[in-house]
């Protein structure tokens, strides 16, 4: 990249990871996630922008905020597993409507060199994350999203009124909390598929043992890099506008 990026990218990273620049509605980074945000944040390739580790939440909402999610109350969060009576208590609550939700894992980083987010890709891909995607903006900002698609959304009250059972919320909460389960899975798969890439001397930690293949596959793309650069060179890209890179990737 030009020098000028290469300074842009390390402002916008500076500025990020101040004491005081998390702008969330929690205002703090997730209990699970600052050894993967600081492997992330300790390579120059990389800075992470927003991140959620996965929640179970109720909340709260009208006919006329259905589908909507910004500015709603909630009623009861968690970045844990639950208990069927924390969604009760945050059911007794509920003036109106109210939705069970599971939200999974995830994390946006900006990435410094498009092969650097494809880097990215193929680690998370490789770690269940099938639904992540690479971005890149009018300016030349290289966006990577980490996501993936088990999600859990389930109306349990409409207007003032529980539409279901003690017995089949109690099923709910099971299911969610497997999707939880799964979902740190992902997570510590993907944080050991990164630590093989980033800090290959460091111990081994949970999930290191499943992403062997992965990191063997990245190895050799990071290899071929130079190569791909020196041809890649010699093109221009005929677009101003954003453009989706999953063509880069292939199938997932």
């Amino acid at each position: 990249p030009a020098p000028r990026s290469m300074a842009a990218f390390s402002a916008r990273k500076q500025l990020r990871l101040r004491p005081a620049a998390d702008s969330s509605r929690k205002g703090r980074v997730d209990a699970a996630l600052p050894a993967l945000l600081a492997l992330i944040n300790g390579s120059a390739a990389y800075s992470s922008c927003s991140s959620c580790s996965g929640r179970l939440l109720l909340l709260a909402g009208t006919d006329e905020t259905e589908g909507q999610k910004q500015n709603c109350p909630w009623l009861f969060v968690t970045h844990e597993k639950c208990q069927k009576e924390d969604v009760v208590a945050g059911l007794r609550t509920a003036q109106d409507n109210a939705v069970f939700k599971f939200e999974p894992f995830i994390l946006h980083i900006e990435c410094r060199e498009v092969e650097d987010a494809r880097i990215l890709h193929s680690a998370a891909v490789n770690s269940g994350f099938r639904n992540s995607g690479i971005t890149i903006s009018k300016k030349g900002k290289i966006m990577m999203a980490v996501r993936s698609t088990h999600c859990l959304e389930v109306p349990l009250c409409h207007r003032g009124t529980v539409l279901v059972s003690d017995e089949y919320i109690e099923y709910l909460v099971q299911v969610a909390n497997r999707k939880m389960e799964e979902n740190q899975r992902r997570i510590d798969r993907f944080h050991a598929c990164l630590r093989s890439i980033l800090d290959p001397t460091a111990p081994e930690g949970p999930g290191e043992k499943d992403v062997g293949a992965a990191a063997v596959y990245t190895r050799r793309r990071r290899r071929g890099a130079a190569a791909r650069r020196q041809t890649d060179s010699e093109e221009t890209s005929q677009s101003d506008g954003e453009s989706d890179l999953a063509f880069l990737m292939g199938p997932t």
